[in-house]
């Protein structure tokens, strides 16, 4: 009899031995599946949620650095009408464009939140005065229509791409494209439409764009509505002076794009007497994603891997249980020439059995939970397939683990004993 015969006659006992107790099997087996089960799951949601926060991070350009003005406590005053001066300069841009070697591009912006009306109907819109780089460093898909020119920027001209949510909301029941909208006393060509994009911050990083954007020649914004900023509230009006509120800077290198943020902000400190900016990378808060991912894992990992020590603890007990009920079985088949190592396999096969069983149910249920999450929650989980592998693998390693004293123990019992067992 060849090897694969005898491993094969081996499995069939052993599948047809638990058969006889099919309760008691199954009971053994939920262990190992609800272990298998939430290694999975939680593997899963974990995942599902870092690549999310990842995604958003990538969508800010890896090797771009984004400049924030920021209005300092120092700004901050109680008067009932003040002006706040602060910020990123146009100045700054130049500086920085001219004496830092590793840039490649700069996109300024100015950003402008104003109401924007077609015939009747009205939508706080924020007006975003910047160039035609933008939609290369802020990569959004159109829809519709153009990006902005650079003739847009030369002639100052009245035009406007909208995003795709403001464009339903302003025009809905209207033609989009070559229609107007207006903003203050002016009025904006609508020329193209891009696909919205959630704003809000991405891995701690305010995004560069809103959902309800409308983007025009820097130049336009720069002479319809200057650098100051008016603002009513609670009964005081305060007005903030700022040039720049965003600047997008583009890094040749990818592995330039830390020294760079470096010396960015010691050429605005030369020039800030206070902290009124703020230097966001991307890729540093990409690669700190992706080790905090790896230590969630491996957090959540051990956490779900106490439920498969418990199971395999309960596989054990039950092994050395069935080893006491069958010694007399164990004696007659010593007697009759087997040897050790023969019922060392059986027992060994039979935890084997239970437990390759019990990862294969679990993967099912490790699977199913995360759509339920998703589906109920909303919340976006991917089930990595090294999850799938190590957990069928850690629950076989656990049924030879806790199998082997059982088995050790039932060969080593002596024939004699063993059939005088009642």
């Amino acid at each position: 009899m060849t090897n694969i015969s005898k491993f094969t006659r081996l499995v069939r006992l052993g599948i047809k031995t638990l058969l006889l107790h099919k309760l008691r099997s199954l009971l053994t087996m939920l262990g190992v599946v609800f272990g298998v089960g939430s290694v999975i799951a939680m593997l899963a949601v974990g995942t599902g949620a870092s690549e999310e926060a990842q995604s958003q991070i990538r969508r800010l350009g890896s090797q771009n650095i984004i400049l924030h003005s920021v209005q300092s406590q120092q700004d901050q005053t109680t008067d009932r009408v003040r002006m706040s001066i602060y910020g990123l300069t146009y100045d700054d841009e130049q500086r920085i464009r001219e004496t830092i070697p590793t840039v490649r591009r700069i996109v300024p912006a100015k950003l402008i939140p104003h109401e924007a009306r077609v015939g009747g109907r009205t939508m706080e819109l924020r007006i975003v005065g910047t160039t035609p780089d933008w939609f290369d460093l802020v990569e959004r898909e159109l829809i519709a229509g153009r990006r902005l020119h650079q003739r847009d920027l030369a002639t100052r001209a009245n035009v406007c791409v909208l995003t795709e949510r403001s464009a339903r909301r302003l025009l809905a029941t209207e033609t989009i494209l070559g229609n107007r909208i207006r903003v203050g006393s002016n009025y904006y060509e609508v020329v193209g439409i891009i696909r919205s994009e959630t704003g809000g911050t991405a891995g701690g990083v305010q995004t560069p764009d809103q959902e309800v954007d409308a983007y025009i020649p820097l130049t336009t914004a720069r002479e319809r509505f200057g650098d100051i900023v008016m603002r009513r509230s609670e009964g005081s009006f305060e007005r903030s002076m700022v040039e720049l509120h965003q600047l997008v800077v583009e890094v040749d290198e990818l592995e330039n794009v830390e020294s760079t943020a470096e010396a960015i902000e010691q050429l605005l400190r030369r020039f800030h007497p206070r902290e009124d900016y703020r230097v966001s990378v991307p890729l540093a808060l990409l690669r700190q994603a992706e080790a905090t991912q790896r230590t969630f894992n491996i957090v959540l990992g051990s956490i779900a891997g106490i439920s498969l020590l418990v199971g395999g603890i309960g596989i054990m007990n039950i092994m050395l249980a069935s080893v006491t009920e069958r010694t007399r079985e164990i004696g007659i088949r010593r007697a009759i020439g087997a040897k050790r190592s023969q019922i060392i396999g059986q027992f060994l096969i039979e935890t084997i059995v239970l437990s390759s069983a019990g990862g294969l149910l679990g993967i099912a249920v490790g699977v199913i939970i995360p759509q339920i999450i998703e589906y109920f929650a909303g919340m976006p989980t991917i089930v990595p397939m090294y999850a799938i592998v190590l957990s069928l693998g850690i629950s076989v390693g656990v049924g030879v683990l806790f199998g082997i004293y059982p088995a050790i123990r039932a060969a080593r019992l002596d024939p004699i004993v063993a059939l005088r067992h009642e």
